[in-house]
């Protein structure tokens, strides 16, 4: 135990002692988010019931100078919210109350552990729902989405978390509350808000959250188009666009992954003869709109070479094509013991030559890779099923990873579209971001927490700096980055910080 116990005794006289974790089974717990590549058990885990309680777990924390990690769900693909031996991990599973839902306004006030899905279930019978859905969203919480500005399938029209978050009440670092934003979303003042949102927990915990609802759809129509190759598939992709259409939702599979869903428990009735299918959706607010743009995009899959096109008769066909499509990475996850989730983003233009080069990666490693992916814009997800036991395997599955966002950026695209940089990326950055720009982020996290105690040791990449102090007296203020191993490809080109 490397945590003060005067603060683990403190911790359990402000939350209980039953919230509080220090032993090394309820540690384990806590070792890995969704990405089974990295683990590391905190020194503690504390669990508070309300905002109060943050702020007060906050303070403690200062006191004893303890580095925290905020965690929701763990659903996180980029090792984001895990924390090590000397920090405490701090769950925020037990504040899960909506606050408010405000109709008229068309919004809702929530607590950071509210579950996505469980916020579109409470407002559907005000014709009303949280459009970002993110494949975990049965399972993971908003506030999570907003560390990560998730994203989601229907992203593609309706964008993601950050495009639908007006206000947030956060705890700093140091225990203090600020209020960011404001209820009607309104931009005073720099865009603090956005500034938060997708800052992977560096900055402080989000206590309450203000959403944006957006009207539910009055017509849907879901449309699967199956494909005897990727590069069509890819090039159908790139026809859809083009033509001006853009669907709610245009996601892809390819051939092993359709294969997997298949043969699961989510079989959502895929051929798995075909190398590729796509999922069409196109949803409005009036049937003869929803019906003209579907007679559009039917036909452009058809000439851009489908080999069938089928059309979701009822909603509950339509709910078994989503379901094949979220559940995907569950499907995967019974081919091997472990699943690498990658997320890079590409130009819908280079699509077909992208993923037949991360075919070619996935062999020379020796190695299966299986696509699912919002074709729309361009974000891939290569998952490779392995064997986590064999150090030789991992060995391979971290060099294809590392060549697969190598592909990316080097043909014009960044390192994440959604899962975030956290832990597993963080030696990826200094590809797509300069010295100055690397500096700058330090310097604005340190605006929000001074002495970087809020997740450290993710997202910016540590080994490669160093420091040069300008004030002796105060180590923290006027210091510079400098990071000398690595030049940026593409120096102006910021990477979507958000989670699947």
């Amino acid at each position: 135990m490397t945590i003060p116990p005067a603060a683990i005794d403190a911790l359990r006289s402000l939350v209980g002692d039953q919230w509080v974790r220090s032993s090394g089974a309820a540690l384990e717990t806590y070792a890995s988010d969704g990405l089974p590549t990295h683990h590391s058990c905190p020194g503690a885990v504390v669990i508070p019931g309300n905002a109060a309680q943050i702020v007060g777990v906050l303070r403690v924390l200062e006191q004893h100078a303890v580095p925290f990690v905020a965690r929701g769900a763990g659903t996180g693909l980029s090792g984001g919210a895990l924390a090590t031996e000397d920090a405490v991990l701090v769950a925020l599973t037990r504040l899960t109350h909506i606050l408010e839902v405000d109709p008229a306004n068309r919004r809702a006030v929530v607590e950071p552990g509210v579950i996505n899905a469980q916020l579109s279930a409470a407002t559907e019978r005000f014709g009303l729902h949280y459009a970002p859905d993110p494949s975990s969203q049965s399972v993971c919480t908003l506030g999570g989405n907003v560390a990560e500005n998730a994203g989601g399938p229907h992203c593609l029209k309706y964008g993601v978390t950050g495009n639908h978050i007006l206000q947030l009440e956060v705890a700093l670092p140091n225990g203090e509350l600020a209020t960011l934003g404001s209820p009607g979303g309104e931009p005073w003042g720099p865009d603090l808000v956005g500034l938060f949102v997708g800052s992977e927990g560096m900055f402080g915990i989000a206590t309450k959250i203000t959403v944006k609802l957006t009207p539910l759809p009055r017509a849907v129509r879901t449309l699967l188009a199956d494909f005897s190759s990727l590069r069509t598939a890819g090039e159908a992709v790139t026809a859809m666009i083009s033509s001006g259409i853009v669907p709610a939702a245009l996601e892809m599979m390819d051939q092993k992954c359709v294969t997997a869903v298949e043969a699961s428990i989510y079989r959502a009735g895929y051929p798995t003869d075909a190398s590729a299918v796509l999922i069409v959706e196109v949803d409005g607010m009036t049937e003869a709109a929803v019906a003209e743009e579907t007679r559009q995009v039917e036909s452009i899959l058809q000439s851009s070479g489908a080999r069938t096109v089928t059309k979701a008769s009822d909603p509950k066909q339509r709910a078994r094509l989503w379901q094949g499509r979220k559940k995907a990475f569950g499907a995967m996850g019974r081919i091997d013991s472990d699943l690498s989730v990658q997320d890079a983003v590409v130009p819908r233009t280079l699509l077909p030559d992208i993923l037949e080069q991360i075919s070619r990666i996935g062999i020379e490693h020796g190695l299966s890779v299986c696509n699912v992916f919002h074709a729309g814009d361009g974000n891939l997800h290569p998952n490779i099923a392995f064997n986590g036991k064999d150090p030789v395997i991992r060995g391979r599955v971290e060099r294809a990873s590392n060549a697969i966002m190598h592909l990316c950026v080097e043909g014009g695209g960044t390192i994440t579209g959604e899962h975030g940089v956290g832990l597993d990326k963080r030696h990826l950055m200094p590809l797509i971001f300069d010295p100055d720009t690397l500096g700058l982020m330090r310097r604005i996290r340190r605006a929000f927490d001074p002495d970087e105690r809020a997740n450290p040791g993710k997202v910016l990449p540590a080994h490669s700096c160093r420091e040069r102090r300008t004030d002796h007296s105060n180590p923290r203020r006027d210091s510079t980055m400098d990071l000398e191993h690595h030049r940026p490809r593409h120096p102006h080109r910021n990477p979507a910080l958000n989670d699947d």
